[in-house]
C-alpha cells in the first residue's frame, strides 16, 4: 500500500480531466441508452445483461494479456465485497425508481461524492480534503439540485421510501470506491478488480429481475439492440476499466467530484436525443458544478 501511495498522483492532470470528461459523458448517454431500451427489456435485465456480456469481455481481455484470473493474492473476499456492492448499488436504483422520478433520484444519488470524501479520509492514509475542497463538492452538489430544482417538491410516502432507496446505493457507490482504494485491490491491475464486480453482479441482477417479476425481454429492435450494445462493450467494458485505473492512480476524494457532470450530461443527451427540454437552469448547473470541481482539484497554495 505504501508503494502506491508513494506513486499515486496527487492532482488531476489533463489527461485524467480528459478521460473523466469522456466518462461522465458516457455515462450520462447511458442513461438515455437505459431509456430507449426499457420499452424490450426491463431495466434490471438490462444490467444483468450488461454485466453478463462485460464479464465475458474483460475475462477474454485477461486471457488475451494472460493476466492470472484465479491467482491467490489476497483479494478474494475484497473483491466479492466489492462486487456486491456494486451489485446492490443498482438494484436499489432501479428499484427505488419504482418509487421516485429520476430527477428527484440523481439528487440524492449524487450524495455519493461526499460518502468518498468521507470515507477517503478515515481509511485512505494521505487523504485529507482542505476546507475549500469541501466548499467544492457542496458547490457541484448545489448545481445538481438547481438543475433537477423542480424534483425538490415536498414528498408523499412512496416516494419517500425512493428517496431512502436511492441514498443508500449513494452511499454502496461511494463506499465500493473507497473499498478499492483502502483494500488490497488497489495492488491489483484494473481488470481484475473489474472483473470481480462484474462477475458477482452477473448472477445477482438476473437473478434480482427474476425476484422482481421482470417480464423478461419482449422486444428486440436494432435501436434496443444498439443501446444493450453500448451499455455492455463501451459502459461496462471499457470506461469502467478506466474508471478504475483511475482510481488506482489518484486521489478518490478529487476524482469523485467530477462525477457530478454525468447526471448533467445526462440531461443535455436527453435534449439532444429525446427532444426533453435543456433550461436556463441546466447552463446555471453546469457552472456552478465546473466551479465546485475547480474548487476541488485546486492545489494548495502557499
Amino acid at each position: 500500500m505504501t508503494h502506491d501511495l508513494k506513486n499515486q498522483k496527487q492532482i488531476i492532470d489533463l489527461t485524467a480531466m480528459a478521460t473523466l470528461g469522456v466518462l461522465c459523458a458516457s455515462w450520462g448517454l447511458a442513461q438515455v441508452a437505459i431509456k430507449v431500451a426499457i420499452p424490450g427489456v426491463p431495466p434490471l435485465l438490462q444490467s444483468g445483461i450488461r454485466s453478463v456480456g462485460a464479464t465475458v469481455l474483460i475475462w477474454s481481455l485477461m486471457a488475451m494479456r494472460r493476466e492470472p484470473v484465479l491467482e491467490k493474492d489476497g483479494t478474494l473476499w475484497w473483491g466479492l465485497a466489492a462486487g456486491i456492492l456494486f451489485a446492490a448499488e443498482f438494484i436499489l436504483i432501479y428499484w427505488g425508481l419504482e418509487f421516485t422520478n429520476a430527477s428527484r433520484a440523481t439528487i440524492f444519488l449524487y450524495i455519493s461524492p461526499f460518502v468518498v470524501a468521507l470515507g477517503a479520509q478515515l481509511f485512505i492514509p494521505g487523504e485529507h480534503l482542505r476546507k475549500i475542497q469541501v466548499l467544492g463538492l457542496c458547490c457541484a452538489f448545489v448545481g445538481i439540485a438547481v438543475a433537477f430544482r423542480e424534483s425538490l417538491s415536498f414528498p408523499n410516502y412512496r416516494m419517500l421510501i425512493g428517496d431512502a432507496m436511492l441514498t443508500v446505493a449513494a452511499v454502496f457507490w461511494g463506499a465500493t470506491t473507497v473499498l478499492i482504494k483502502a483494500s488490497p485491490l488497489v495492488r491489483v491491475k484494473p481488470s481484475k478488480v473489474l472483473l470481480y464486480q462484474l462477475a458477482v453482479s452477473a448472477v445477482v441482477l438476473p437473478l434480482a429481475s427474476l425476484a422482481r417479476g421482470e417480464p423478461g425481454i419482449v422486444l428486440m429492435t436494432p435501436l434496443i439492440a444498439g443501446c444493450l450494445v453500448y451499455q455492455t462493450v463501451w459502459v461496462a467494458f471499457i470506461t469502467y476499466l478506466a474508471w478504475f485505473w483511475l482510481i488506482r492512480h489518484y486521489p478518490p476524494s478529487r476524482l469523485a467530484s467530477f462525477t457530478f457532470l454525468t447526471p448533467l450530461f445526462g440531461v443535455l443527451a436527453g435534449g439532444l436525443l429525446l427532444n426533453e427540454p435543456i433550461t436556463g437552469a441546466l447552463l446555471l448547473a453546469l457552472v456552478l458544478v465546473g466551479i465546485g470541481i475547480y474548487l476541488v482539484n485546486r492545489p494548495p497554495t502557499g
